[in-house]
């Protein structure tokens, strides 16, 4: 039976967790809710694991926010980090600035 380890999912849409404790060991089988899951990699404390499949391509969630895009398949269990999620703060950042209807100017510091 995997032993219950103290990971936090800040909210339902997540597909991934925070490690609350000393590192995870790769092959250890945990249980997070009712799901067991057997770690693929090493995961340090305050790191994030998936609980669900991303499939590359697709966003990782947390905090029920997109806060990545898969840069290959993540398995549950993987450690998700650097390493396979892309940064999307830059794509984020424009996105809302088109919902608030703000436009920057392309001509901006340039002397006139």
């Amino acid at each position: 039976m995997g032993k219950k380890r103290r990971v936090l999912i800040h909210d339902p849409k997540d597909n991934v967790a925070v490690i609350l404790e000393e590192s995870l060991k790769k092959g250890e089988e945990i249980t997070v809710g009712s799901q067991k899951i057997k770690l693929r990699s090493n995961i340090p404390f305050g790191h994030k694991m998936a609980i669900r499949e991303i499939p590359r391509g697709r966003m990782a969630i947390k905090y029920g926010e997109k806060i990545g895009r898969a840069k290959k398949d993540i398995h549950v269990g993987d450690r998700v980090h650097v390493q396979n999620l892309e940064d999307i703060v830059d794509e984020l950042r424009a996105m809302a600035l088109e919902e608030a209807g703000i436009s920057l100017d392309s001509t901006r510091g340039e002397s006139s």
